[in-house]
């Protein structure tokens, strides 16, 4: 087959998801417009259900709202900390966001009217999602792939980030995206190395036939 990639193309590509990071800590600089008119071409490519390709890509350039942006991150920081109880203290020391020092800012929405997009939603309408999740991923592996951090923020009211994006009725953002220059990569998920949570095992998430019947993956 002549559309067969060799081994160096499929090894690089294992490579980049394995070095994938949700990144909070970014270092001053600007992003070149056509290495980001890149990234957000990856996003486009994702797949959709039916096609619909439910993306919108709102960048912010104004100071004003990145700050604003801020505002309703922190406010909701202090309601997560309020509903983990016990864990709240701990999660309050957590870098949870990069807004202000990253280069780009570019707020994911799904589209309004998705109502009108059936196919493969009419049991499960929340492939639409699933779909812009899609794009998202390959603007992270992307992003890692040109040495730029990406994290994705979702600690904010939506129905107050819609209104300040002035995003239409039956519209709904879904990630607030820091893409910038970073120091280092860290060397495995920050919430791993601040020990908020484990890597589960992944013969314990693979079942066959049934829920409980469990198997090892294949190596």
């Amino acid at each position: 087959m002549t559309d067969q990639f060799n081994q160096s193309d499929i090894d690089a590509v294992y490579r980049v998801i394995a070095a994938r990071r949700d990144v909070r800590h970014f270092v001053p600089g600007a992003i070149d417009e056509a290495l980001f008119a890149r990234l957000v071409e990856a996003a486009h490519q994702a797949p959709s259900v039916g096609l619909m390709q439910p993306w919108r890509f709102i960048r912010i350039r104004s100071g004003a709202v990145r700050e604003a942006i801020v505002k309703l991150v922190d406010e909701e920081r202090l309601a997560t900390a309020d509903a983990l109880g016990e864990r709240g203290s701990e999660f309050m020391r957590l870098k949870v966001e990069g807004i202000r020092e990253c280069g780009e800012l570019l707020v994911v929405a799904l589209m309004d009217r998705r109502e009108e997009y059936v196919f493969g939603r009419r049991t499960l309408p929340e492939m639409d999602l699933a779909s812009v999740a899609c794009a998202l991923q390959n603007m992270w592996l992307a992003s890692r792939a040109e040495g730029l951090g990406m994290g994705w923020v979702s600690l904010f009211d939506p129905d107050k980030l819609a209104a300040l994006l002035s995003i239409p009725e039956g519209g709904r953002p879904v990630a607030v995206v820091c893409i910038g220059h970073v120091a280092q990569f860290y060397p495995m998920p920050m919430l791993e190395m601040e020990g908020w949570e484990k890597r589960r095992k992944l013969e314990d998430l693979v079942f066959v036939d049934s829920w409980e019947q469990k198997t090892a993956p294949s190596a």
